[in-house]
């Protein structure tokens, strides 16, 4: 039996203290998803807290033929859809953004600071529009780098079918983007011609 299989244990005949060296160990993580699918440190605190308690209450029922790191995340992850279902509205929080979404490096920071806001607000819109199910599955393969295993054993279904959502939420972001990038194209055609039509006599 490992460490924290030990610590388990404690915390199981209850070790107060052995309980609070787990919240330690995984309040970073939880919190992080919490933040990303809620898109509020507020309602993050809230949701950590919610699912530290229901892991308490829950410990009897931990299989340990899971990772308990994916269990944890799964109750996190349960929790944070059921409170977006009852909002039906939320901005998922990057703390991270992809390399090719930064701003120039050459550019004036106060210029790359409204560059990157800009990317990053628009990133959270993009991904604020994909139903929960999806959304949650982008964050737990790009922010938290589970596996397909992991993931399924989280969600309670099949690799498949995480590899489906999976495949669907990405096809659903290209999707968004592209009518984004049509718009904003019409807009500059537009702006064009009316220039045009007050540059003629």
């Amino acid at each position: 039996m490992d460490a924290e299989q030990l610590l388990i244990e404690r915390v199981r005949k209850g070790d107060q203290q052995a309980f609070t060296q787990l919240v330690q160990a995984y309040q970073t993580p939880v919190y992080n998803l919490a933040y990303r699918m809620l898109g509020s440190p507020t309602e993050a605190e809230e949701a950590a807290q919610e699912t530290f308690l229901r892991v308490y209450m829950r410990l009897s029922t931990y299989d340990a033929e899971m990772k308990f790191s994916s269990w944890i995340l799964a109750i996190a992850s349960h929790y944070c859809i059921d409170r977006l279902r009852r909002r039906r509205l939320s901005w998922l929080a990057l703390d991270d953004l992809p390399e090719a979404s930064l701003p120039d490096a050459n550019a004036e920071a106060p210029e790359r600071e409204a560059l990157s806001r800009e990317k990053e607000q628009e990133m959270q819109s993009l991904l604020a529009l994909l139903p929960e199910a999806y959304r949650l599955v982008i964050v737990l393969r790009y922010w938290h780098d589970l596996s397909y295993e992991e993931m399924a054993g989280m969600l309670g279904t099949s690799e498949s079918a995480v590899k489906s959502r999976l495949h669907r939420a990405r096809e659903m972001l290209g999707g968004y983007l592209a009518k984004r990038q049509e718009a904003a194209a019409s807009r500059r055609n537009a702006l064009r011609r009316g220039s045009l039509e007050h540059a003629l006599p």
